[in-house]
């Protein structure tokens, strides 16, 4: 198994703010499979974890990366 996949799909859903059953519920993924994804007990294939950081990109859902960016932009 490939640890990154486990780290990528987590760090992926904490960027979006949602918890495991919400995101699951958004992406229409079932919550065992995301779950055995980030107990690193199955491996997402690549496909679905480029399609959701696209996504995730495109809808603006990362909630993370956006409220760093504003913290960012404040203290210039």
């Amino acid at each position: 198994m490939d640890p990154e996949t486990k780290m990528k799909i987590t760090e992926l859903r904490e960027s979006t703010g949602m918890n495991r059953r919400e995101f699951c519920e958004y992406f229409k993924i079932p919550y065992r499979t995301v779950t055995e994804w980030e107990r690193d007990n199955r491996h997402a294939p690549d496909y679905v974890i480029r399609l959701l950081e696209y996504y995730i990109r495109m809808e603006g859902l990362a909630k993370v990366a956006d409220a760093s960016a504003k913290e960012d932009e404040r203290a210039e």
